[in-house]
């Protein structure tokens, strides 16, 4: 090998250890930015604003945007959730599954004038991994000082 041929190499080991250190949000980061792929947004909230879900989706998609949301509501009934036994293990395979999506995210939109303990859970969740969350009612931020509700 010329003495060229092995500073690439080094170079090239180098990079690949380097990457290899990286965590697995920073690979995620440089492949989404190096793939041009469009800002990714998760809705959070209460399945009971599930229309107002999709109004946000509807304007977040039109401006540009990735939207992942729930995309089942098990608060209306459907033959996947009909009964307890298959209630219960699916609402846990929902609550991953979101977890993964807010992860997959760039940032978090809460919709809704209401934060219940989910929601509360994916705040919390979300500004752990450094996600920005915003809020279409800023006041239902649990951690501002005085929510209005």
């Amino acid at each position: 090998m010329t003495v060229d041929k092995r500073a690439e190499h080094r170079r090239y080991e180098a990079e690949q250890r380097r990457e290899a250190a990286e965590a697995p949000e920073e690979q995620l980061a440089d492949a989404k930015a190096r793939l041009g792929i469009p800002l990714i947004v998760v809705i959070c909230g209460s399945t009971r604003f599930m229309d107002a879900m999709i109004d946000a989706d509807r304007e977040l998609t039109a401006a540009g945007h990735i939207v992942v949301k729930p995309g089942c509501n098990v608060k209306q009934p459907h033959p996947l959730w009909a009964t307890e036994e298959l209630a219960e293990p699916l609402k846990v395979r929902l609550d991953d599954l979101h977890r993964a999506k807010i992860r997959l995210a760039d940032e978090v939109l809460v919709v809704g004038d209401y934060v219940g303990d989910s929601t509360r859970a994916e705040i919390a969740y979300a500004r752990e991994l450094g996600k920005p969350v915003r809020f279409t009612h800023p006041g239902v931020d649990p951690d501002t000082e005085e929510p209005t509700r």
